[in-house]
Parts: structure tokens; C-alpha cells; sequence
């Protein structure tokens, strides 16, 4: 039994889970023959799919570096899914070793990893609970203990969102969580598009999905960045993800085709 009170004889390994088919685009083995063969099926509709995760995971590494050099000393992580180093607070410390970090999700294999993987260092812990229940993931203990809402926080929603269906109420989720937040604080996002798929190559991977343990959701950027209100972006924006203030060779007209998504950094209250 974990930490987090499950067992792995409780991790369904019958149905493709989107957290582990992405820990198998990015090259990890934390995932199951289920969940290979669909990630399979979805690469075989859009190649398009591994090269986007990568450069997801890219601006992950980019923006928690960026809101930490800004001085963010707490970070909460929603939708953590499967441990994969350099971690939220492994990239965070390499900065201010003091850092907090609260990591959240409601599967699970991420609890039974949590404890070797993520909160064994100190001043990190892991919420067990719904992103569709704040209520649960702002009173859980670990997150009374590691986050104080009076101070600047980083709350990381890192291609989660495509997976919350908007008859949940995607954006009053996310702004539930906001409005508690003080000025200063900063808002990461990521989320996949179809704004650049000219066929239906999405439309034919978020058909696999929907026999997985969550579907995929294609947002605008028009309908994101309404997620944004009360925050102001950070340059260069709401941009793909390996635009996002890269570290290396900006990508080429033709390598960008190869990304499907947008990622941000908001500011409260303004730069």
C-alpha cells in the first residue's frame, strides 16, 4: 500500500489511461501494453502527436525555470501525471532549493510513484483528487501544509485541460483556483489544437481516446485565452509550445507542422 493509501493491484490496466500513453510518447515505460497499443493507434492517425508531447514537456522545463527566476518560492502542479525527470520540483530547485511544490492528480499510478519519485526530498507533497473538485484538492492536508495562498504561487495546468470535457466547465474550474490566488502569482498553461490540423488527423486520434479513461478535447486559442483573464502573458505570448521562450534553435516553418498546441505564462495583477 502507498503513501497515498492505493495499492498497484488497484491500477486498471484494462483501459489505455492518457497519462501513461503520454509517458510512452516522451519515451518513458512506466505504461502498460494496453496503453502502447492505443498511443500506437493515435501516432498512426497523427505522427504529429510524439513531437508536440516533447515540445509540451520542453516548455514545462522552460516555464517553471521562468516563474521561479521571477521568485515563486511555491508551485502547485495539477495533472502531474507519470514522474518523468527532471521533475516540477527538481527544475525548481536547481534555481531556489527552498522551493514548495504540491503536485495533484487523480490517477492512481501517479500516487504509487509519488512517494519514490516526487516527495521524497522534502517540502514537496502529492494531492490525491479530481481536478474537477478544487474544493477537495484546496483542503486536502498536503496542500494546507505546503501552500500558503497569501504568497505569489505558480499553478501549472500542463496538458491537462484537453482532458476536462466543457460540459464540466473547464474555464470555471481553472478560475476557481485563480481567483484565490494573490498578485504576482503566475498561470501556466498548455493545451493541444486543432487549429493547425488541416485534416482530421485529430479528429481521428480523439476517437481513440474515447476509449481510454479520458477524451480528448481540442481547444482554439480563442477559446483559451479567456483562461487567461486577470493575468497578463508573459512574452512572446500564447504561442506553440517550442516558441515559448526557447532555450536552443527556434524551430522552422516546416518542424513547427509537427506541433499541435499552444502554452502561456500569465502574470496576476501585470508584469
Amino acid at each position: 500500500m502507498s503513501e497515498t493509501g492505493f495499492s498497484p493491484e488497484e491500477i486498471d490496466t484494462t483501459k489505455p489511461h492518457p497519462a501513461r500513453m503520454y509517458d510512452y510518447y516522451l519515451g518513458g515505460r512506466d505504461n502498460y501494453a494496453v496503453d502502447r497499443e492505443a498511443a500506437d493507434r493515435v501516432l498512426g492517425h497523427a505522427p504529429f502527436i510524439r513531437p508536440t508531447a516533447q515540445g509540451n514537456r520542453g516548455f514545462h522545463h522552460r516555464a517553471v525555470r521562468t516563474v521561479v527566476e521571477r521568485g515563486i518560492r511555491q508551485i502547485m502542479d495539477l495533472g502531474t501525471g507519470i514522474p518523468t525527470s527532471p521533475n516540477t520540483h527538481e527544475l525548481a530547485r536547481e534555481i531556489a532549493p527552498d522551493t514548495r511544490v504540491a503536485y495533484v492528480d487523480n490517477d492512481p499510478i501517479v500516487a504509487t510513484y509519488a512517494g519514490a519519485k516526487l516527495t521524497n526530498s522534502g517540502n514537496a507533497g502529492f494531492v490525491l483528487a479530481d481536478l474537477r473538485d478544487p474544493e477537495a484538492i484546496l483542503d486536502h492536508p498536503a496542500t494546507r501544509e505546503l501552500i500558503d495562498f497569501d504568497q505569489p504561487l505558480a499553478l501549472m495546468f500542463v496538458a491537462v485541460l484537453h482532458f476536462v470535457r466543457d460540459d464540466e466547465g473547464p474555464l470555471e474550474l481553472v478560475q476557481s483556483l485563480t481567483s484565490r490566488l494573490t498578485e504576482g502569482s503566475c498561470l501556466i498553461l498548455s493545451h493541444i489544437t486543432a487549429d493547425f490540423d488541416g485534416g482530421t488527423a485529430l479528429e481521428q486520434a480523439a476517437e481513440v481516446y474515447k476509449n481510454s479513461t479520458a477524451q480528448l478535447i481540442m481547444r482554439s486559442r480563442e477559446e483559451l485565452l479567456p483562461y487567461f483573464e486577470g493575468f497578463e502573458l508573459l512574452e512572446p505570448g500564447l504561442v506553440r509550445p517550442p516558441l515559448w521562450r526557447p532555450d536552443g534553435p527556434v524551430p522552422d516553418a516546416e518542424e513547427l507542422l509537427m506541433h499541435h498546441g499552444y502554452a502561456g505564462v500569465g502574470v496576476k495583477g501585470g508584469v
